[in-house]
């Protein structure tokens, strides 16, 4: 599953060049991995209140092209890793040309309430096969 959302960087996001700064991804990966919840019809909300959590373990970001404020963007976020423990998020940022200017991974551990790790599929498989069937090679 991909799941899609649209951008339009705000100007905030900008640095005195007009050009979207490089904190604002991690940003965007987070939008990107809410919706992606969204879109699997388990909101993180509801995954929160269920007690369990999503830690960042590890990110990478790689910049091919500059964004700039005023341009329409699309990420792509899709789940290439799961296990159950951990999983990996890519993301793929596209402008109106349909060039890739930025892709990274964000890497996740589950948690508990304490930021314990947890086995996913001991705590709810229900929640595990969900994820599980969303692994994109």
């Amino acid at each position: 599953m991909k799941s899609l959302l649209a951008i339009e960087p705000r100007y905030q996001e900008t640095d005195q060049m007009g050009i979207i700064h490089h904190s604002v991804y991690p940003i965007w990966y987070e939008i990107g991995r809410v919706k992606f919840c969204d879109d699997l019809g388990f909101p993180y909300k509801k995954i929160e209140e269920l007690g369990i959590g999503l830690a960042m373990i590890h990110m990478d970001v790689n910049y091919l092209k500059p964004a700039y404020f005023g341009s329409k963007l699309t990420m792509e976020t899709k789940l290439i890793k799961f296990t159950r423990v951990r999983m990996v998020f890519r993301y793929e940022i596209f402008n109106l040309d349909h060039e890739m200017i930025h892709y990274g991974e964000s890497h996740l551990v589950w948690v508990n309430q304490d930021l314990k790790p947890i086995n996913l599929y001991k705590v709810n498989p229900h929640l595990y096969e969900l994820f599980l069937k969303q692994v994109e090679a």
